[in-house]
This record gives structure tokens, C-alpha cells and sequence, in this order.
């Protein structure tokens, strides 16, 4: 009997930012977002084939439904953007997250993902009144729902992750399902039904690695100090210092005591959780529905 060779996933990553913020990013970490995104999911998946569209640049090739029917799941990269500042970098993924949902794709997004997928369907994303979540969402707790929904398998009764950002769903569309929340967030996490699509997101950032959250919180110091987040620049480089370091040592139990951190953001496998429940329970059965697989 002959084996079955299994092919292998193809998967597309939408980077939500500019190509000034892409670049940005690169110069700090070594890699655009959707570069460091897909990077993780091939940790999960090795050997997955990749592709990446960047909505936000003017003139960017966009697939199209038949495109996006082509692809076994989609990610949704966070964004330096607002969602409420309509201008065509924001306006264009609006429009290709509608096209995604109507392809039918199976589509997860972190952070500007959720807040994508949630305006796309008809919600409404503002800036957070509660202020920024910086560095780490913490204390998330499964709804109801959540705590049987395949997305948050494996999760505690409540958990930190990565998270940064000032933008939260503040009215979700007709057909979310909100599956996760805390004191900052009402929606951490939710399954959006739309236009014959479903969408699961995420308000925290599973992809994030300490170090990818040091990098990008090294670029926001002035605002950390202005918002009263760290005291000065030396306050501000110790902290993320201690990131560092504790990334490329996670066994400094001194410094995960001293962050609040614990091994669901710091066991490599537990963080990237929804990540991982995302290509076994929504893109590989659609695959293998396809005949794709």
C-alpha cells in the first residue's frame, strides 16, 4: 500500500503596517512582523510554504476571492495603525478582511487582527478609556463559552500573554462569540461568524517571544515615561533589560518572579497556544475537507 504524502500547508501572513513601520520594526528585531509571524508558525509547522501581502502599502498586489480560497488558513499581523483613522493604508484591509470572510478561508488575528476582523463585520474599535495594556495582558479569564471553545484549549482559568497596545473592541459585530476577557479588555479573545466565514482572534500577541515584546518596547520609551509607565529612561532600560535577558534564560526564576511571569508566557509551547489550536482544529480539517491535505 502506498504511503500518503501529506502536502504541505500554504498559508498567507497580512502585514497590517506600513512599509516605514515594516522597516522600523526590522531595524529593532531583525525581521518585518509578518516575517517574525510566519517564522513562528513554522516552529509549529515546519515546513508550511508562506506567502505575505501588504495591505497598508499603495499599489500592493491583494489577492483575490479565488486567491484566498487558494490558501489552507490566513494570520492577521498587529499594527502601529489606528483603525478609526480612516485613511487608505486602514481602508484596504477593511475591505480584504471582508473579502477573506466571504472566501471562507479560516483567518486568525492578533491584536490589530481582532479589532480588523471585529470592524470588518460591522464592530466598532476606539482607544481603550482604561489606557494602554503594555507589555503583558494579564489575569486574561475564558468566558462561558471560552473555557470549552477549541481556541483556548489548554489554557488556565486565567493567564497572562504578551499584549501591547491603546485600541480595543469596544461593540462587537453581530455573530462574535467573546470568548476571553480581563480588567482592560472586554474582548481578548473572540470567534466572529460573517458572510459565511469564521474568524478567531485575539486582543494579546501568542506570536510575541519576550524578546520581539523588549524590541518593540524599546522604541516606545518617551511614551512609557509620559503615561507614567516607567519613571525615567534608565527605570526604562532596566525593565526591558531583564526581558531580555530573561528570554535568553528562562530559567532566571528571579527575574520571571520579579515580571509576574509564569510558564504560560514563558514555556515557548504554552504561549503560542492559540496559535497551535488554530492549525489543528480550524486550518488542517478544512484542508483535509478540500482534499488539500
Amino acid at each position: 500500500m502506498l504511503d500518503v504524502v501529506r502536502r504541505p500547508l500554504r498559508l498567507l501572513f497580512v502585514d497590517g503596517n506600513t512599509r516605514a513601520q515594516r522597516e522600523n520594526h526590522a531595524a529593532g528585531y531583525g525581521a518585518q512582523p509578518a516575517e517574525a509571524y510566519a517564522a513562528e508558525i513554522a516552529a509549529i509547522e515546519p515546513g508550511v510554504v508562506t506567502d505575505i501581502c501588504l495591505p497598508a502599502d499603495e499599489g500592493a498586489n491583494l489577492p483575490d476571492g479565488a486567491g484566498l480560497q487558494s490558501y489552507d488558513g490566513i494570520f492577521l499581523t498587529g499594527s502601529a495603525l489606528h483603525i478609526y483613522q480612516i485613511e487608505p493604508a486602514v481602508t484596504r484591509q477593511i475591505e480584504l478582511m471582508r473579502a477573506i470572510y466571504a472566501s471562507g478561508t479560516p483567518c486568525f488575528g492578533s491584536c490589530w487582527g481582532i479589532q480588523m476582523g471585529a470592524v470588518a463585520a460591522g464592530g466598532t474599535v476606539t482607544a481603550n478609556p482604561r489606557g494602554r495594556e503594555v507589555g503583558f495582558a494579564r489575569r486574561i479569564a475564558p468566558s462561558e463559552p471560552g473555557r470549552t471553545h477549541p481556541l483556548l484549549a489548554g489554557r488556565p482559568a486565567a493567564f497572562d500573554a504578551p499584549a501591547i497596545h491603546l485600541d480595543t473592541v469596544v461593540q462587537p459585530p453581530h455573530g462574535t462569540t467573546i470568548l476571553a476577557s480581563n480588567a482592560y479588555s472586554q474582548v481578548q479573545a473572540a470567534e466572529i461568524r460573517h458572510e459565511g466565514g469564521v474568524f478567531w482572534g485575539v486582543q494579546y500577541h501568542p506570536e510575541f517571544p519576550l524578546r520581539q515584546v523588549a524590541s518593540i518596547l524599546g522604541r516606545m520609551v518617551p511614551v512609557l515615561i509620559e503615561e507614567g509607565f516607567r519613571k525615567d529612561e534608565a527605570d526604562a532600560e532596566t525593565w526591558l533589560s531583564e526581558l531580555r535577558a530573561l528570554d535568553a534564560d528562562k530559567s532566571r526564576q528571579d527575574l520571571a518572579w520579579a515580571h509576574g511571569l509564569d510558564a504560560e508566557v514563558l514555556d515557548d509551547a504554552r504561549r503560542v497556544t492559540e496559535l497551535r489550536n488554530f492549525l489543528d482544529q480550524r486550518v488542517r480539517p478544512q484542508a483535509s475537507a478540500r482534499g488539500r491535505a
